[in-house]
């Protein structure tokens, strides 16, 4: 009986199978970093919609709050949604002259036609706080004119 010698065939075999464990684990490392990327980018979308959403909501809070009270008597509110973001609205009354800005308020008096009057500038900025636990900080920004 003749031995047939098999160690070229079993040395191939093994060089294959380190190559297809090297390629099939950076396939992995790949698929891992792009997993952790969409997560982050997924957050990070979701809390910038929100930012948006919730700074529509102050618009509608920032009127409700002026129709309550004095003309020209706000001259800003600040609050704190879910520990999560800080809103700032600054306002701008348009008014003509015979309406007196209190409590540090500014009133504009460049008015071009008599529609203009009474009226308001809403710069509404929407932020995450320190409380928030996220990768990067978002703000989202927003300037409106509202009709009171």
């Amino acid at each position: 009986m003749q031995r047939k010698n098999r160690t070229l065939k079993n040395g191939f075999a093994m060089i294959m199978a380190i190559a297809v464990i090297v390629i099939i684990s950076t396939i992995m490392a790949l698929s891992l970093a792009l997993t952790s990327t969409t997560t982050k980018r997924t957050i990070d979308s979701y809390l910038y919609e929100q930012a948006m959403l919730l700074s529509h909501s102050a618009t509608e809070y920032a009127l409700l709050e002026i129709s309550q009270a004095n003309p020209c008597s706000l001259a800003g509110l600040n609050f704190t949604q879910n520990s999560i973001y800080d809103v700032n609205i600054s306002m701008k009354y348009i008014y003509t002259s015979d309406v007196i800005c209190t409590n540090g308020a500014v009133k504009e008096f460049n008015i071009t036609t008599p529609e203009e009057n009474g009226s308001v500038m809403l710069d509404i900025s929407v932020s995450t706080n320190s409380n928030a636990k996220v990768s990067e900080p978002i703000r989202f920004f927003k300037r409106t004119i509202q009709k009171l």
